[in-house]
């Protein structure tokens, strides 16, 4: 009997205070987002069109942005989010197209896009193994998709520096804590899952490397 990775909840939406609070404290990240950002775009032709999957404040679409002429889509299930980023792109003077929707439904035809990332999103996801059929669905032949997100076997000693890294302050830092310890661990997935996963989907296979406290699945269609 195959093992369900389904989970028995639409995703975490989040919305009021706690989205605005999250943007706050993830903005402490814009390094890493600058830093990602310089890396995703070194293989990605001019123009290209990219999906942005969960894109939260939209810190990492913006830095996209930046980078060239690429038409960029977010697409995030929290209605607060899609505000939140909206606005923080329109103060960078930058055009990408944020819309409220679930990634196991996408809203877009298929063959749209030509790269799709979602960072730290993916083990919320109710439907996970649906949410990579619909990134196969909606990227064009050849098109690839980056997933990164936590190792289910990070330690909580790796998860401490990284937070402690991150110059949160005291209170913050506890909060972080507690969340990956009982919210964000249980829900990740280990690289034999995300291989497993990949197998099950259209995609059927994946290169999955381990980076820091997470993992890196990339999915070729």
């Amino acid at each position: 009997m195959q093992m369900s990775y389904d989970k028995g909840y639409r995703g975490v939406g989040m919305e009021g205070r706690v989205a605005a609070w999250y943007a706050k404290n993830t903005l402490c990240d814009i390094a890493e987002f600058q830093a990602l950002a310089d890396r995703l775009t070194k293989d990605l032709p001019a123009d290209a069109r990219i999906l942005e999957v969960a894109p939260g404040p939209g810190y990492l679409a913006i830095e996209l942005a930046k980078h060239g002429q690429y038409r960029i889509t977010g697409l995030d299930i929290s209605k607060t989010f899609v505000e939140i980023a909206t606005e923080n792109a329109r103060r960078a003077s930058l055009k990408i197209d944020f819309r409220q929707g679930n990634a196991s439904a996408m809203p877009f035809r298929k063959d749209t896009f030509d790269f799709i990332v979602c960072r730290a999103a993916f083990k919320n996801f109710s439907q996970p193994v649906a949410a990579m059929n619909e990134m196969y669905r909606v990227l064009r032949p050849g098109g690839r998709a980056l997933i990164i997100d936590l190792r289910k076997d990070a330690s909580m000693n790796d998860i401490d520096t990284y937070i402690e890294d991150a110059r949160l302050g005291w209170t913050n830092s506890l909060i972080y804590k507690l969340t990956f310890r009982y919210m964000l661990i249980p829900r990740a997935y280990s690289k034999q899952q995300f291989g497993d996963m990949a197998a099950r989907s259209q995609f059927g296979t994946a290169e999955i490397e381990a980076s820091g406290i997470g993992l890196e699945v990339t999915l070729v269609k």
